[in-house]
């Protein structure tokens, strides 16, 4: 249903079944990651002009794995992790993979 790069790869797909018998599927819920438990690659300290789209595709090469640093951040409003320059975002590697050291960017 979802690339294998999406945050919602692993969902499992659910089914609801509707008063007339149809069957509608969807993705299950997602639950967020605790941040510690991600394994850290490094940093990135907020610029000016920074975006977090911009940010994953440096970091990642993939603009829209920017969700990636979200999770490993806490943040529920992605824009808020860029609002403040100075602040230091934990660069991380998705959840299950164990590893990493740490980059500086």
């Amino acid at each position: 249903m979802f690339s294998t790069t999406s945050r919602y790869y692993d969902l499992a797909t659910e089914v609801h079944e509707l008063p007339d018998e149809r069957q509608v599927r969807y993705a299950g819920r997602r639950l967020l990651p605790h941040p510690e438990d991600l394994a850290q690659l490094g940093e990135h300290v907020v610029g000016p002009r920074d975006r977090l789209d911009r940010i994953a595709g440096q970091v990642f090469g993939d603009a829209e794995q920017y969700w990636r640093i979200a999770d490993a951040n806490r943040a529920m409003d992605p824009d808020e992790l860029t609002a403040e320059p100075g602040r230091r975002l934990r660069i991380t590697l998705p959840p299950g993979v164990a590893g990493g050291g740490i980059a500086r960017g």
